[in-house]
C-alpha cells in the first residue's frame, strides 16, 4: 500500500533553516523527482539508505549518480533529479545561503558549480555520527530537536573558523527579498551603497550568484508556490494572474522561467507534480 507522511516543523534556528520536513513514504512505484532550483541551499539527512542525484536522468539512474545518504545541495539553476525508490525516510532542511558559513562551515559559493556534495565532506564525521542518532529515534520531534540542537553547536563556533557575511551583501539578499525579486539592480546598488558592478562581485563571491540570478530564483519561488497553492485548494491556477501578481512581464515571461527552472513547461510540470502537492509534499524544506 502506498502511504506518505510529511512533517513540518518550525526550525527555531533564528532564520538560519527557513523550513524542516520530516518525510516518510513507502509503496510508491519507483521513479525521478525534480529539485527545483530555490533560493536556498538544501540538506538532507537520509533515514532510509543512500539518496542518488544527478543533473540529468541519465546521470541520476546510472553509474555517474552522486550516492550520499547527507546531501548538501547550493544554488542552481537547472533541476537536479533525484532517484525515488519504492520507499524512503529523511529530513530535508532549506538553508539560508546566507548562513551557510555559520552551519556548514562555508560560504554559499563554495558549493557553486556542484549539483550536490556529500554531507561528510562539509559537514565532516560529526555529521554521520548525528545520522546515524537520527536513525535509532521512533519520533519526528526527537528527530528534529537533534538536528537542531546539533546545528545550533556548529553555528556557535563557526565565526572564528568560517569568518561573516558582509553587511552589505546580507542586506542586499534582505533587500531583493523585501521586492519578492522584483526590484531592479539599479536600485538594490543605491540602497547598499554599492556601484552595480562591486555589489555583484561581493554578493557573488558569497551566494555564487549574481543579485539578478537571485532575484530571479526569488521571483520563480514566489510564482511556483503561488501556482502550488492554487492545486491545493482544488482550483486550477490562473498563470497570468499569478505572473502579474509575483513580478513577470507576463505569462509568457513567466513560462521561459518555468522552462529554465524545471526543464518544461507550467502544465507539464504541474501533470507531473499533481500528486505530490495533493498529498503535501511540494515544496518540503522550501516554504
Amino acid at each position: 500500500m502506498d502511504s506518505r507522511e510529511f512533517v513540518r516543523t518550525a526550525p527555531g534556528l533564528d532564520g538560519m533553516v527557513v523550513s524542516a520536513v520530516g518525510y516518510r513514504t513507502e509503496g510508491q512505484r519507483p521513479g525521478l523527482h525534480r529539485g527545483l532550483p530555490s533560493p536556498y541551499l538544501t540538506l538532507i539527512f537520509s533515514l532510509d539508505g543512500t539518496i542518488a542525484t544527478g543533473s540529468t536522468p541519465d546521470q541520476a539512474t546510472g553509474a555517474d549518480a552522486t550516492r550520499t545518504d547527507i546531501v548538501v545541495g547550493g544554488l542552481h539553476q537547472s533541476p537536479a533529479y533525484v532517484v525515488q525508490p519504492e520507499h524512503e525516510a529523511g529530513i530535508q532542511l532549506a538553508v539560508h545561503p546566507l548562513a551557510s558559513r555559520a552551519l556548514l562551515g562555508l560560504p554559499a559559493a563554495g558549493l557553486a558549480g556542484q549539483l550536490v556534495v556529500g554531507g561528510t565532506d562539509v559537514l565532516g564525521a560529526t555529521a554521520a555520527e548525528v545520522r546515524e542518532r537520527l536513525c535509532d529515534l521512533d519520533r519526528w520531534e526527537d528527530r528534529f530537536a537533534l538536528l537542531s540542537a546539533y546545528l545550533r553547536r556548529r553555528a556557535a563556533g563557526a565565526e572564528d573558523t568560517a569568518g561573516t557575511v558582509r553587511p552589505e551583501v546580507a542586506e542586499a539578499w534582505a533587500w531583493l527579498a523585501r521586492h519578492r525579486g522584483a526590484g531592479t539592480l539599479g536600485g538594490l546598488s543605491r540602497h547598499v551603497a554599492l556601484s552595480e558592478r562591486r555589489l555583484t562581485a561581493l554578493f557573488r563571491a558569497e551566494t555564487g550568484l549574481t543579485p539578478k540570478q537571485a532575484a530571479r530564483l526569488m521571483r520563480f519561488q514566489h510564482a511556483k508556490t503561488a501556482v502550488a497553492r492554487a492545486v491545493a485548494a482544488g482550483a486550477p491556477p490562473d498563470l497570468a494572474r499569478v505572473a502579474a501578481d509575483t513580478g513577470y512581464y507576463d505569462h509568457s515571461h513567466l513560462v521561459r522561467d518555468f522552462q529554465q527552472y524545471t526543464g518544461m513547461a507550467p502544465t507539464g510540470w504541474l501533470a507531473e507534480e499533481c500528486r505530490n502537492i495533493q498529498a503535501g509534499a511540494h515544496g518540503r524544506g522550501e516554504e
